[in-house]
């Protein structure tokens, strides 16, 4: 991929700047972000593999995703990564970057509230949004002292994990499907009714939603300024393309995170019971970045082999944002009463086979789309509230140009 003409093709002087690198990164990313969310969203049980009666394929699916699914740290990194772009890009043009950052703060913000009432409680947006703030005011730490910190709230919220966890084994008894049935009953009824009764669904599950987030918001921010100190150091710039570093990386790197993926998965997925959910955690939170390194690498060195393939990655991750809000819409409309009403009605492996399909979908309609327009449908809605009643037609208007300086938000 060749920095200085787009992804999909168009050239320009709004695309010079732009590491395309990242863009291809955030389109694979996609890919892990929808197998999670569609397995949430299809059934109470799916995300296990299914209730007591699930087949051997629905438990062997959801115990494969859990066990080599990593995407929130990446896409939490790649976050970090294009806001020390933004801001840079914005310098260069000479806007006012602070006001910029509220201004698509706030626009971020008031997507993931619609998203998460309308579509899918499990919205990551608002947290990224509050998250984003803390990150502005941490953004003069240098690249040492930024991966310094993020060590420590990993390794803090790990150990909190497990030492909870380990109370919880030694503690509690096994908590049983059954003990969930009339509950998650009244949830499938909700899910398959109309509208009002998804909406109600959705009111009543965003407060557990977001307590789930808040406990994971360390591992966020760790990765943030993960992303911010590779930023700092033009890592991805610097050795994006440099095929015998990326190598080395993945080969030694993959073993850890897959090690640490497989002991997440026996907690989460069996055959552990459910009181060693925390400690699996804990583990991920550990071994996860080393998964994390390995997939990237992975896809850079794919990208530098079939430049076709890159081009169609990269098309996508320009336009993440659309393309995450629209895997929602979709799997709102199979699952819930919105549309077909599927909710708790098809196994993880078929829910899984269909990611696969929409996600190709997804990725034909990104690359054909990026070649024709600069912005995704969310990303101009987002451009806009950010540069406020700045005329985006002005060549001067600050954050039009030079590019980079467009928002280029992460789910």
């Amino acid at each position: 991929m060749s920095r200085g003409t787009t992804a999909a093709g168009r050239g320009g002087a709004e695309d010079r700047g732009r590491v395309h690198e990242i863009d291809a990164l955030r389109g694979f990313a996609l890919f892990g972000i929808l197998l999670v969310n569609a397995q949430l969203m299809a059934g109470p049980y799916t995300a296990f593999g299914g209730g007591p009666d699930a087949s051997a394929v629905d438990r062997a699916s959801a115990w494969a995703v859990t066990a080599t699914t990593t995407v929130y740290q990446l896409f939490s990194f790649l976050f970090g990564y294009s806001f020390v772009l933004q801001r840079r890009a914005a310098r260069e043009a000479g806007a006012a970057f602070p006001t910029q950052h509220l201004r698509r703060t706030a626009g971020l913000f008031g997507l993931g509230l619609a998203h998460a009432v309308l579509l899918y409680p499990g919205d990551i947006l608002m947290t990224y949004a509050a998250l984003a703030l803390v990150l502005y005011g941490l953004r003069d730490l240098a690249p040492r002292t930024a991966v310094r910190v993020a060590v420590c709230l990993v390794a803090g919220l790990a150990v909190l994990l497990l030492g909870y966890g380990l109370l919880t084994v030694a503690l509690t008894e096994p908590v049983t499907p059954a003990r969930y049935a009339p509950e998650a009953a009244h949830t499938v009824a909700a899910y398959r009714g109309g509208f009002p009764s998804v909406i109600g669904a959705h009111l009543r599950e965003l407060p557990v939603s977001l307590g789930a987030n808040l406990m994971y918001t360390p591992d966020m921010l760790a990765a943030f300024l993960a992303g911010l100190a590779a930023a700092g150091t033009g890592l991805v710039e610097r050795r994006g393309r440099d095929r015998v570093w990326l190598r080395r990386t993945a080969v030694r790197w993959l073993p850890v995170g897959l090690a640490g993926g497989t002991v997440t998965a026996c907690c989460a997925n069996g055959p552990l019971d459910s009181r060693w959910f925390l400690v699996g955690h804990a583990v991920s939170l550990l071994t996860a970045p080393a998964l994390t390194v390995s997939y990237a690498c992975g896809v850079l060195l794919l990208a530098g082999a079939l430049r076709p393939v890159a081009g169609v990655l990269a098309a996508s991750g320009r336009m993440a944002l659309s393309h995450y809000l629209a895997q929602s819409l979709v799997l709102a409309c199979v699952f819930t009463g919105y549309g077909f009403g599927l909710y708790d009605r098809v196994g993880t492996a078929v829910v899984l086979a269909g990611c696969v399909v929409l996600y190709g979908l997804q990725l034909a309609l990104g690359a054909r789309l990026m070649n024709r327009v600069r912005y995704g449908p969310a990303e101009l809605v987002l451009r806009t509230v950010t540069l406020a009643r700045c005329p985006g037609r002005a060549p001067a208007c600050p954050g039009s140009h030079p590019a980079g300086a467009e928002p280029r938000p992460v789910p």
